[in-house]
């Protein structure tokens, strides 16, 4: 089976802060695995997951503590790691909606450390990818084909990077620090990027995206003296970000 694979990193309240949220696109009956990631202050703290179909936190549903599994979510903790794992599979349509990871502060005066995801399931996504893990060795290519449907046909079509957000875009070639990018599109639905020259630095995700759609992929450059071991796969698709705007009265269910 294959999962959708998720990073949230937990902090305080994003009413104050004005942060945007996380949107996660995935398949009717696909399976995800987010990573909540918190400081190592909150080790002893109780974690949670939670869900509310409207996205006001204030009404969220507690689905599960960590280190439960009720019905099909399960969440473990790992506080050697900082991190605490919430698994969700087979999910259908009234699954789409706001959750979030969340540690319990435990002070009556205190707001719970949060981070939202917003989740929307769907038949049929409208940027995808036909490899979500790729692989390559330092010194060598990859290529990348990305899909998207006919009404992303005239849109901006783009090759970025998560952790700097640094983007490539169809039509164009850049040399960077890390390695060459040419992106093209055949004009039917898809287009392929190839990365030449990868370092060991390009390891990292990265997502294609059409407009406003994404689809994520994470990229894994190698050492090709050093021996390597298979990575377990992982999907993750259609990734943008939003603003949060319902953040009144933080009181759970």
């Amino acid at each position: 089976m294959q999962f959708i694979l998720i990073f949230l990193w937990l902090k305080g309240s994003e009413c104050a802060t004005g942060s945007a949220s996380k949107v996660l696109i995935v398949q009717t009956g696909g399976s995800v695995i987010i990573q909540c990631y918190y400081d190592r202050k909150y080790t002893e703290h109780k974690k949670y997951w939670c869900f509310d179909a409207y996205g006001a936190y204030n009404y969220c549903n507690i689905l599960a503590y960590a280190n439960e599994t009720k019905g099909k979510v399960s969440v473990t903790d790992h506080p050697d790691q900082s991190f605490f794992t919430v698994t969700m599979r087979d999910l259908q349509d009234k699954d789409t909606g706001s959750y979030w990871c969340a540690v319990d502060i435990e002070g009556i005066f205190e707001v719970d450390e949060t981070e939202q995801l917003h989740l929307i399931v769907q038949s049929a996504p409208d940027v995808s990818v036909v490899s979500s893990s790729v692989s390559g060795h330092e010194g060598g290519n990859v290529s990348v084909q990305c899909f998207y449907t006919s009404g992303y046909q005239n849109e901006l079509k783009q090759w970025c990077r998560y952790k700097d957000q640094s983007c490539y875009t169809v039509g164009r070639t850049d040399t960077s620090h890390n390695s060459s990018v040419q992106i093209s599109d055949d004009g039917r639905r898809s287009f392929t990027v190839l990365m030449t020259g990868l370092r060991l630095s390009d390891s990292g995700w990265f997502f294609c995206s059409a407009g406003d759609q994404q689809a994520s992929v994470q990229l894994t450059v190698t050492d090709p003296h050093v021996p390597v071991t298979e990575p377990k796969p992982a999907v993750v698709t259609n990734e943008a970000f939003e603003r949060n705007s319902n953040c009144e009265n933080r009181h759970r269910h």
